[in-house]
């Protein structure tokens, strides 16, 4: 067995730390990229309403799941009494909640239970970020976590 020699220890040291330093850098990299960007263009602004689309939207008494099955998204929004609510207008988006990559604008039809539209999953976490308008006009914003299993 050879000694062990100064120069041995440097080039274990700098290795040790060129993996570390790499690892750094990479995961650096994939956070950057993948960050979805902005909610809101000003924080402030959108802070003035708050309270009041808020109240609005708790008025509604509305309840909102949704699970995938068989490839379908199914979206109920029901009233305080448990019936089907059936909006003016639903908009939503469906996605992982750590990038954009695999994000999709669901077609959902209303079926008179619920909302219903074709997408594409793999198992684990999902998000349905929708954004429904009740017949007068108030706006409800929800973020609903979906989870997919195997």
């Amino acid at each position: 067995m050879a000694p062990l020699t100064g120069r041995k220890v440097f080039i274990g040291m700098a290795s040790a730390f060129g993996v570390i330093i790499s690892v750094n850098l990479f995961l650096a990299y994939s956070a950057v990229n993948t960050f979805p960007g902005l909610e809101v263009k000003n924080s402030y602004v959108a802070s003035q309403n708050f309270d009041s689309d808020r109240a609005a939207q708790e008025g509604l008494g509305w309840s909102v799941s949704a699970q995938v099955t068989d490839d379908t998204l199914h979206l109920n929004i029901d009233d305080a009494e448990g019936r089907a609510v059936e909006v003016a207008d639903l908009s939503a988006t469906f996605g992982r909640a750590t990038n954009v990559r695999d994000d999709q604008t669901p077609a959902f039809v209303f079926t008179g239970q619920d909302y219903t539209a074709p997408v594409t999953t793999a198992p684990g976490n999902w998000n349905l970020r929708m954004v429904a308008r009740a017949e007068d006009g108030t706006e409800f914003k929800q973020r609903v976590v979906v989870l997919v299993n195997p």
